[in-house]
């Protein structure tokens, strides 16, 4: 992941994506660069469009984002609903209790 952070990281300084510049920057926060890795970002990154690739990105995460907050709303409402559950069946076997008893 930090490969990709170096690459954007670069490109919104406006410096060209390369090799020797993803080892530098990589290098100076500390991380033992792999060539072979630095390579493979950089030719994978050929003729990518890294404005248009955020801007996919960012629509495509914003679905997702929204359905999250909703998904944990349905969790505590399902943990009430099985509260509740256990509480009319402990009152249901008091009840029984009482006749038995």
């Amino acid at each position: 992941m930090e490969y990709i952070y170096a690459a954007l990281l670069l490109y919104k300084a406006g410096k060209d994506i390369t090799e020797e510049a993803v080892t530098a920057v990589l290098q100076a926060a500390g991380v033992d660069v792999d060539d072979a890795r630095a390579k493979a970002l950089v030719a994978a990154l050929d003729g990518v469009d890294i404005e248009e690739a955020m801007a996919t990105a960012a629509v495509a995460a914003a679905p997702a984002a929204a359905a999250a907050p909703a998904a944990a709303e349905a969790a505590p409402a399902e943990e009430e609903a099985a509260e509740e559950e256990e509480a009319a069946e402990e009152s249901g076997m008091a009840g029984l209790g009482a006749l038995f008893g």
